[in-house]
């Protein structure tokens, strides 16, 4: 009988590699095949995650069709199987292999439809967190506004779009052909931010200069740092309405720089 580690290479080795050879000697036929009993845990272990990519991308699936996205489905897990048994989590990478995707080119919007779609799966599998307490900013000093670090909400996500993301996907899941029809691809770039709230996921379009502010935020800079890319908008404004609804769950205050410094990546 080989060691458990081996065994455990042994059956990756069935599933991914779809290489039986190992296994089979430590599988009992008793009336279906080594091979074929393996095949069914393989098919079954393919099929387990199609569907999860499925839940997570329903709008790429309606957009494809079930079995061009069956097809791709199969090849995102060989190449990128599962690193965990919590299969909400899985499929972050679809999104920019769908962008490599040969067969996937004909559809230009495919890759922005899909990190929309796991922005709102993020959002909607997120932990529960209390939003921050607006009396704790008051107690600041007005040395200390500048150098404020928020911490966000988990289920909220930027996402931007270099087509309107937003648009296709409420038209797709809503299986409006009239909306469809009547996108116009130019309407963009669309600069979203997604949130869970408790009447279900929002998606909202921002400003340019309100989503890199926004970003910069999110991204731990300190409050001054995040003014720099905000031109042409009122910071206050913005800040309040995040505040109001509940994007932030917490704050620090660092005067030294200890965070990344504002970069244009955040394009």
């Amino acid at each position: 009988m080989p060691a458990l580690r081996d065994l455990q290479r042994a059956v990756y080795r069935s599933l991914m590699e779809r290489d039986g050879g190992g296994m089979a000697t430590c599988v009992r036929d008793d009336g279906i095949a080594a091979v074929d009993r393996l095949s069914v845990y393989r098919n079954t272990f393919y099929g387990t995650l199609t569907n999860a990519l499925r839940l997570s991308y329903p709008a790429v699936h309606r957009l494809v069709a079930a079995e061009f996205f069956e097809a791709v489905a199969q090849a995102f897990i060989g190449a990128q199987p599962p690193r965990s048994a919590y299969l909400d989590e899985y499929g972050s990478g679809f999104p920019d292999f769908l962008a490599r995707f040969p067969a996937a080119t004909s559809v230009p919007y495919l890759f922005d439809v899909a990190q929309l779609e796991w922005a709102v799966t993020r959002a909607l599998h997120a932990p529960d967190a209390t939003p921050l307490d607006v009396m704790e900013l008051r107690s600041l000093e007005e040395r200390e506004h500048p150098c404020v670090r928020f911490t966000p909400d988990p289920s909220v996500s930027l996402v931007r779009a270099s087509c309107p993301a937003d648009t296709i996907w409420r038209a797709v899941l809503e299986e409006d052909d009239a909306a469809l029809q009547a996108i116009d691809l130019e309407d963009a770039p669309a600069w979203l931010l997604v949130q869970r709230l408790s009447t279900g996921v929002d998606i909202r379009r921002m400003s340019e200069a309100a989503w890199l502010f926004t970003s910069a935020l999110w991204a731990g800079w300190r409050l001054e740092e995040a003014i720099d890319l905000a031109s042409g908008i009122d910071v206050s404004t913005v800040l309040a309405e995040h505040l109001a609804a509940g994007r932030f769950i917490a704050f620090s205050v660092t005067e030294s720089d200890t965070a990344a410094q504002p970069t244009r990546s955040l394009r």
